[in-house]
């Protein structure tokens, strides 16, 4: 074991602080990453506070994790001390079902193991998350970065550009449909950006007039505002696809009557509420509702090449460690464009 610093939550009602803690030395397998960027998603959030009653104290969350390797397992050839890796969401699985064999970990059917908050199985505790100095993880689930890229902005990738991606690429999104992105946040914004590189039309749909020209700089080629009976109207039946990344309650049947038949909505927002859908939504144009859940290791890769392929990051705002607070409520009012991300060089001067 080794020594590693980093921020943890000790409670649902306390703020994330300074903490000192144990990780396992690499094992055969694994990879030991010194991190230098991690991202911010709203789910480190919902854990922290255990919003989702299942959080295990102490909580160092953070599952878009970007560094460089330090040390690896004796059976490790992918990697080298020195490479630029990354983590996101997932750091175990069965490996054994039909999901993982298929390289779909995201699915696996016994549950994948979650970057932070999960079993870990090597120490019989459970998984601290990116909000650290350091991360071991069995190289399976550790990506490959590629140098073109601006860090910083590679760390959302890890979550909300897979998040995106995966739904768009399982759907074959691509040149000469009309696709609809619902939202513009952390993950509507990616969203926008995939779709466009996807040769895509690509629409926003939003509440807030004021969006814009920062939907069209990201690749939108046409803003709706949804509040707006008569523009819902106006584009009836005519989209073949839509990603709907909205957390908060909102009426997806109106949403659902704008596809074509056969269209296909994909919702990726996860509002705390279920969202009531009329049934004939969707008979009457054999229209289909359906969820997806981040992406495979290989698909992640995927995604990030084709970032890499294209240009794209994430538009980040960054920020030192001891601002995670202030962040968080940020966020809840969503007064970020449109990702923190975390300078863990900040770690040394906080901890």
């Amino acid at each position: 074991m080794f020594t590693c610093t980093g921020y943890a939550s000790s409670s649902a009602e306390a703020p994330l602080a300074p903490f000192t803690f144990q990780r396992r030395d690499p094992g055969p397998s694994d990879i030991e990453i010194e991190i230098v960027y991690c991202g911010v998603c709203h789910s480190d959030l919902h854990q922290a506070r255990n919003e989702w009653q299942n959080t295990l104290y102490p909580c160092v969350p953070g599952h878009e994790i970007v560094g460089r390797v330090t040390r690896v397992g004796a059976e490790v050839s992918t990697f080298k001390a020195g490479d630029l890796a990354g983590v996101g969401c997932m750091v175990g699985s069965c490996r054994e079902c039909a999901s993982c064999k298929e390289g779909l970990e995201q699915y696996c059917e016994p549950g994948f193991t979650a970057t932070y908050n999960g079993p870990e199985p090597q120490t019989g505790g459970h998984t601290f998350g990116g909000y650290s100095s350091h991360v071991v993880v069995d190289s399976h689930f550790v990506l490959r970065i590629p140098q073109n890229l601006d860090l910083a902005g590679v760390a959302p990738l890890l979550c909300a550009g897979i998040t995106t991606y995966s739904p768009l690429r399982h759907w074959k999104v691509g040149p000469g449909q009309k696709v609809g992105i619902v939202g513009l946040g952390g993950l509507g914004h990616m969203g926008l950006k995939l779709a466009h590189a996807m040769g895509a039309k690509v629409t926003l749909f939003t509440t807030s007039p004021g969006k814009e020209a920062d939907a069209k700089r990201l690749g939108a080629d046409a803003v709706v505002i949804s509040k707006d009976a008569d523009a819902m109207a106006a584009q009836g039946e005519t989209f073949d696809f839509i990603l709907d990344t909205v957390a908060a309650e909102h009426d997806i049947n109106a949403y659902l009557g704008l596809l074509k038949r056969d269209g296909t909505l994909v919702q990726v927002g996860a509002p705390e509420k279920p969202l009531p859908m009329q049934v004939f939504s969707v008979i009457w144009r054999r229209r289909n509702f359906a969820g997806s859940l981040i992406g495979g290791i290989a698909e992640t890769q995927e995604m990030l090449d084709f970032c890499a392929e294209h240009g794209i990051t994430s538009d980040i705002e960054m920020i030192p460690i001891n601002q995670i607070e202030t962040a968080y409520a940020r966020m809840l009012k969503s007064d970020v464009k449109y990702r923190f991300v975390i300078d863990m060089a900040s770690l040394s001067k906080a901890a």
